[in-house]
């Protein structure tokens, strides 16, 4: 015992750093087990797409949705995405695909989702730069909403 407590005193930087990381691990197998959504990877957004009536969600904004997106993909920015929940209540029962550029924003997206009611909420992990680095297709232009 005496050589841990040796070994914490001389580096103690080790000791803290092997502190935090623990503590970051904990918080984040915490949040993910009270999560009411799912996060998928681009490769199983498609086969859910494939076998179920999906509809994604495209929380970017406008001139980014432009550039590229997913097919039939619904342009909602997130900082409109509470104002038009009622525009998307008929996809209630409907599994939903969030996805953004990187997958920051679409897990504030399905925090929203889940909390107005939507059951089946899947955030795309990587977002749009995940989906291209996969070679799926993209559209350009128009916006669906």
């Amino acid at each position: 015992m005496d050589q841990y407590i040796e070994f914490a005193t001389n580096h103690y930087m080790l000791v803290f750093s092997l502190v935090c990381v623990i503590f970051l691990l904990i918080q984040d197998l915490i949040s993910n087990s009270f999560n009411k959504y799912q996060s998928i990877s681009p490769l199983i957004a498609v086969t859910k797409m494939n076998v179920d009536d999906v509809v994604i969600i495209d929380v970017r904004d406008s001139h980014e949705y432009l550039k590229s997106h997913i097919e039939n993909a619904i342009n909602i920015p997130l900082a409109s995405l509470e104002e038009k929940l009622q525009s998307l209540a008929k996809h209630k029962q409907h599994p939903l695909i969030v996805n953004c550029q990187t997958g920051a924003r679409s897990v504030s997206a399905c925090k929203t989702l889940t909390k107005a009611g939507f059951e089946q909420v899947y955030n795309l992990l990587g977002g749009i730069q995940s989906w291209e680095d996969n070679k799926l297709p993209i559209k350009h232009g128009k916006i669906k909403e």
